[in-house]
């Protein structure tokens, strides 16, 4: 069994301040302490919150500013162990079958009964259940990797419940079982995040494993720091604009609130047509850039012109 070993990401929390901000990730200081926590300790971090907050983001962000390959494992409903762990590569099997079915006619030959043929088939079955037969999933992927690892568990509730009793075993022990071959335990413990929009209740066991951060719309201070990190071509009154307007609209009860996704997007719409600052047309024009609904488009509309009246004011 191969002894797992825990390399450090960061070697203070300044540290992650600052390689996270490097790697592109505007990062405050709660942030940088999950992440800090989550590797020296060896804990997977879950990360909660709204859509488009930047908890992907994140995990990407940690594999950039460490050098690590990202593995990442998108869940929907019905995911089983055939895509997230393993599945055997049954069609190359069956061609390696054919190609030594001359081998196994006289393995077989001269076998006085089935059950004499059949244990003597049986007794060569590990050259057909091999690792070179065995098709790695993501999670068998990080478990395997010769190098330290990112491994981005992304969006977890959409899964099953029942998907996450496969991930017990890979955050207890850093291990996976295929029972042809045995316990593959990880050369180095990954550095984990699991994301989660809240779609349902995470089980507690899963929640026990982890070391928990819930990541909201940020502040308009850091807004402002994001759009002019990613969008440095925005001049400073269009940037600031455009996050006053959108952080007034996240107090509306709107279907589905602007994430910070969505005031990159819209920066990035207002550049390419030479925008220097917002006026009510530009607004109408691209509003669709952050609202997606259309019931929440006019009340949208009047709650920006009030923003920027009051700038003018």
């Amino acid at each position: 069994m191969t002894e797992t070993t825990l390399s450090a990401a960061f070697s203070s929390v300044d540290d992650a301040v600052t390689r996270l901000g490097t790697a592109g990730y505007v990062s405050d200081r709660e942030i940088a302490v999950a992440a800090f926590l989550a590797a020296a300790l060896g804990k997977p971090l879950l990360l909660e919150g709204p859509a488009g907050v930047g908890k992907t983001e994140l995990a990407k962000a940690v594999a950039r500013a460490t050098n690590r390959e990202l593995v990442r494992l998108q869940c929907y409903e019905g995911l089983d162990e055939s895509k997230a762990l393993y599945e055997w590569e049954y069609g190359k099997q069956l061609l390696y079958t054919q190609l030594v079915r001359d081998v196994l006619g006289n393995l077989v030959s001269g076998a006085a009964t089935v059950t004499a043929a059949v244990e003597r088939v049986a007794a060569e079955e590990a050259a057909f259940f091999h690792e070179r037969f065995l098709l790695a999933r993501p999670l068998l992927r990080a478990v395997r990797s010769d190098e330290p690892v990112v491994l981005l568990i992304d969006e977890v509730d959409r899964s099953d419940p029942e998907f996450e009793a496969l991930l017990l075993e890979l955050l207890s022990d850093f291990q996976v079982t295929v029972p042809e071959l045995g316990t593959f335990r990880a050369k180095h413990v990954p550095f984990v995040v699991l994301t989660s929009n809240a779609t349902r209740e995470l089980t507690e066991a899963l929640r026990r494993r982890c070391l928990h951060l819930f990541i909201d719309y940020p502040t308009t201070r850091r807004e402002l720091a994001i759009v002019q990190q990613h969008v440095p071509e925005a001049g400073e009154v269009l940037s600031r604009q455009i996050v006053e307007v959108v952080q007034a609209l996240r107090t509306l009860e709107l279907r589905k609130s602007p994430s910070v996704s969505e005031t990159l997007d819209w920066t990035r719409a207002l550049v390419l047509l030479g925008a220097q600052g917002l006026d009510a047309a530009l607004v109408r024009e691209t509003l669709a850039t952050v609202v997606k609904h259309r019931e929440d488009a006019e009340r949208a509309l009047d709650k920006a012109a009030q923003v920027l009246q009051a700038g003018r004011a």
